[in-house]
């Protein structure tokens, strides 16, 4: 059944208890205590999961140097239980009290997503990750990767978080409501570049370092998000299947299947049929075992539970 549109006030009993089931990547397992003095207030969780995570790209921002092994190793972790322990282990104190920068995990956008996302899953709010591109963290007119929180308001319907930027908000940017146009989800910006709206290679990832961006990268965002629609929510840097690294890369079937999920998650999500296709399709369905282009550890083969 198609979901409706993103601001209409209507979920099926399905879905609602789908997406307030934690995944294999969201359960707090160990530390399901520590969520018991949550509130059911996303504005409060996204703040909550601000105060816990510093991005290992923000540390000369806000003037803390991030000690190397954990810049190189805490984003590495895939399941919120391990990530809790870490915070945890650092302080002991309630979820939601902010930590010293010290005392957080250092982690990327995912992080930040995952955290929320299993928060308002607890609170019995229906969430899921999305990955796509956010305008809103360049000058210019560059969409970098970027992975939010969408959760479930019964006035409102399906709204954008981004707990990334809950304490210091870019301007025009609502973090419990971010404008749809200023974050595109992976489907929308693979409609953009088909449609010849947008440039593909203004959607990427971009540091002073390197930038790596395409066609073939808005393309394969789509496996990602549509992962994240089914409940899994790995690393942002774990492939598998037949991911091009290029846009010489990209065939006619690969646009074809792009095109597929891109129908299916933008801009409304057609939940049943995602979900048929993603089960039915080993290339896009994440697998046990995963190719992961750690950014500092490099590439490894990596085992799921």
């Amino acid at each position: 059944m198609s979901e409706p549109a993103p601001h209409a006030a209507r979920l099926t009993p399905e879905a609602a208890a789908f997406h307030t089931a934690q995944s294999p990547f969201s359960d707090p397992v160990r530390h399901a205590d520590a969520y018991a003095a949550l509130p059911a207030d996303p504005e409060r969780l996204a703040r909550a999961a601000r105060g816990l995570v510093i991005h290992r790209l923000e540390g000369t921002h806000l003037g803390y140097e991030i000690p190397e092994r954990r810049l190189h190793h805490d984003a590495e972790t895939r399941y919120l239980d391990d990530i809790l322990g870490l915070i945890l282990d650092r302080n002991s104190a309630p979820l939601t009290d902010e930590r010293p920068y010290n005392d957080r995990f250092v982690g990327t956008c995912r992080d930040f997503a995952l955290l929320l996302c299993s928060f308002l899953r607890h609170t019995g709010i229906p969430a899921r990750m999305r990955y796509g591109f956010a305008d809103y963290f360049a000058d210019d007119d560059f969409h970098a990767d970027h992975a939010v929180t969408e959760y479930w308001d019964p006035r409102r319907g399906w709204l954008l978080a981004d707990a990334n930027v809950a304490s210091a908000p870019p301007a025009g940017i609502d973090p419990l409501d971010v404008p749809r146009d200023r974050f595109l989800t992976a489907g929308a910006a693979w409609h953009a570049v088909r449609a010849r709206d947008a440039d593909p290679r203004t959607f990427g990832v971009r540091t002073p370092e390197t930038a790596l961006v395409g066609e073939w990268l808005v393309g394969d965002a789509l496996r990602l998000d549509l992962a994240m629609l089914n409940g899994a929510e790995p690393l942002l840097w774990d492939v598998w299947g037949d991911s091009p690294t290029d846009d010489a890369d990209l065939t006619d079937t690969l646009r074809a299947r792009h095109d597929r999920v891109a129908r299916l998650t933008a801009p409304h999500v057609d939940l049943d049929a995602a979900r048929a296709l993603y089960l039915a399709e080993p290339e896009l369905r994440l697998p046990g075992n995963v190719l992961s282009l750690a950014p500092f550890l490099g590439p490894r083969r990596v085992t799921l539970r």
